[in-house]
């Protein structure tokens, strides 16, 4: 498949949403490819290109065009049943991907050899990168990205960004560990080898500071590599009075001379935080 004449097509195809497109006509074969791509990993939403990420706008505007056109259906597997436009990946065992019942990963998203999704969920565009674990309950949302040696724990929100299709997808990088019950949202960057303790929620506007030395550093967006980070508040004035608003904190690094197998939890143990 040419993938520059099919971006030209999805791109003209996208300005003119309000005109529905028929499932039979050439540009929905089109759309059809490049999910069918997402879905066998040779196109994926965001990529790192010279150290900073990029986000491919209009393959996101495929995925938006697909659900546009396509139908609901029943989808029967065994004795559970569902009703969606979206089927569901084929074929694990010869992508050499671990999926355990009741976990689900829906067409068009990627999972890498050696990825193991427990009881939870991956939707469409989303990448999980080898030898990552989704763990039970936790789900990664439309177009996340998330990076190879990865450990969601169990009940971790990764949520999804399809519009606006230029906004940058949550992307967590290689050997991570986001702790049980997290949550990222709107964009979110969790640069490579940083811990997450548990309950830690973080938006695109949420402070993160930094209390690790003598002077705070606060950032936004974007925890930075080997970070160890835990739930924290800080005080804020409202009219009607002072409360305290979620503020994740930065209490230290991973060190650099701990195996990447055993420093996630030790990490967290090392600063008395849970997973």
């Amino acid at each position: 498949m040419n993938f520059e004449a099919a971006r030209t097509q999805i791109e003209e195809a996208y300005r003119d949403r309000q005109r529905q497109l028929a499932p039979d006509s050439p540009i929905a074969q089109v759309v059809r490819g490049v999910i069918a791509a997402l879905d066998r990993g040779e196109l994926r939403v965001a990529e790192k290109i010279d150290g900073s990420w990029a986000t491919h706008a209009w393959i996101k505007e495929a995925i938006l065009l697909f659900f546009g056109f396509q139908q609901l259906e029943r989808i029967e597997l065994g004795p559970f049943e569902f009703h969606d436009k979206i089927p569901l990946k084929h074929q694990l065992d010869k992508a050499g991907v671990r999926v355990v019942p009741p976990g689900v990963a829906r067409y068009g998203s990627f999972l890498e050899r050696g990825a193991i999704l427990m009881p939870g969920y991956v939707n469409i565009g989303a990448r999980v990168g080898a030898g990552s674990m989704v763990d039970t309950w936790a789900t990664v949302g439309s177009c996340a990205q998330i990076g190879s040696g990865v450990h969601l724990a169990g009940g971790v929100g990764i949520g999804g960004v399809l519009e606006p299709p230029a906004a940058t997808p949550v992307i967590v990088e290689d050997h991570a560990f986001i702790g049980s019950r997290c949550v990222l949202v709107e964009g979110v960057q969790v640069e490579e080898g940083a811990v997450l303790g548990a309950n830690v929620v973080i938006t695109g506007s949420t402070p993160i500071v930094d209390v690790s030395g003598p002077e705070e550093k606060v950032y936004r967006g974007r925890v930075p590599a080997n970070s160890v980070v835990i739930p924290g508040s800080r005080p804020k004035q409202f009219p009607a009075g002072t409360y305290h608003v979620p503020c994740p904190l930065i209490i230290g690094l991973r060190s650099p001379s701990t195996d990447r197998k055993t420093s996630l939890n030790d990490a967290l143990r090392d600063f008395q935080i849970q997973a």
